[in-house]
């Protein structure tokens, strides 16, 4: 099976100097920054001391400051500029892999299509979340080609109600919002048409600073003077539950500084609060936990792949709906921070999902 990768790159420079290639300049850095040593950093990535330090040297120049101190202990610690070099890459590979991985996958099925001249595998539209990147991955190693294309719920399924994909990824909060945050995909589901797989139960809240610095509680913070907070773009499943919390708690989006400011996923969200540039965010709990982060539960929701019944039997499906009802797979989404995977892989009816 084709396999295509793509990554962003780095390249930092004045306009009158060929630019430096950034991109092992920041592994470098962060692997100075987990041992604390840059000679055994070097060592982790395969650079030679002298290489490492030339590096670092010749984007000190660039910047025209340093990069590392030497601690009391002769290791090497990052400066404030360091750091915050660390998290703006951070930042780019949360609001951008989502994208590329999407862009590399288009371009594996139809380089395949080319090479094979056959139809098209099938294809997966969902909001990005870390169980469906899960999922891709455990594809991938069972060699079960997929086109897997990021989009938000409400787009994946309208994508499936127009032929345009094979399964929708989307979620709903569980108790009070379901029925209307549910009824905003009802629109393009029929009963008669359609079964759900479930994919995952996941936890919902806050993204706050680590320790909580601010003291927050809750939604009613969000009015605080001089609080800023980062959001989901329109049409996101998350910011339809931000919508829906924030009309019970009686909080119009006026009143919260930044919220109009978004970010494409979760973990886009936390990196932005993770390196100050907001105070506070809505996520998945499994986002906080990779950037660190202060979490607050809000609520549980369940994520599920939306698909035609009759896809259910057909041939270039069933090795998707079997790697989603494997053990293995089970696993590793109950291995997922604020992940539930009791029921990952269940077929439902409509009814089933969301009974009146």
């Amino acid at each position: 099976m084709l396999r295509i990768t793509l990554q962003p790159q780095w390249r930092i420079g004045h306009e009158d100097a060929a630019a430096l290639d950034a991109n092992t300049l920041l592994r470098l850095l962060a692997a100075v920054q987990d041992s604390g040593s840059i000679s055994q950093a070097g060592r982790d990535l395969g650079l030679s001391y002298r290489h490492a330090w030339g590096l670092v040297r010749q984007a000190e120049q660039l910047f025209g400051q340093a990069l590392l101190t030497r601690g009391r202990g002769r290791g090497s610690l990052l400066t404030a500029l360091g750091q915050q070099l660390i998290w703006a890459d951070a930042r780019i590979g949360a609001r951008l892999q989502p994208l590329l991985e999407s862009l590399a996958s288009e371009l594996e099925g139809e380089l395949g299509r080319v090479q094979r001249r056959e139809r098209a595998v099938p294809r997966l539209h969902a909001s990005h979340g870390f169980a469906v990147a899960a999922l891709r991955e455990q594809l991938a190693a069972r060699q079960v080609a997929v086109e897997l294309r990021y989009r938000n719920s409400l787009e994946a399924v309208a994508a499936l109600a127009q032929g345009d994909c094979d399964l929708a990824g989307f979620h709903v909060p569980l108790g009070t919002f379901q029925a209307a945050a549910a009824q905003r995909y009802l629109h393009w589901l029929r009963p008669e048409t359609h079964r759900l797989v479930q994919l995952a139960v996941r936890t919902q809240g806050l993204f706050v600073a680590p320790g909580n610095p601010l003291g927050l509680r809750g939604l009613d913070d969000l009015t605080r003077p001089g609080l800023r907070f980062v959001n989901r773009p329109e049409g996101s499943g998350t910011r339809v539950l931000t919508e829906l919390l924030l009309q019970r708690q009686g909080i119009a989006p006026r009143q919260i500084a930044g919220y109009d400011n978004t970010e494409l996923t979760h973990a886009a969200v936390a990196a932005f609060v993770a390196s100050g540039m907001a105070d506070v965010g809505i996520g998945v709990q499994t986002a906080a936990h990779r950037f660190g982060l202060h979490f607050i539960p809000l609520l549980k929701e369940r994520y599920f792949f939306a698909l035609t019944a009759g896809a259910l039997e057909r041939d270039e499906l069933r090795p998707v709906l079997a790697v989603l009802q494997s053990p293995a797979f089970r696993a590793r989404v109950a291995a997922l921070k604020g992940y539930e995977a009791a029921d990952t892989g269940r077929v439902l009816t409509l009814e089933d999902a969301f009974p009146a």
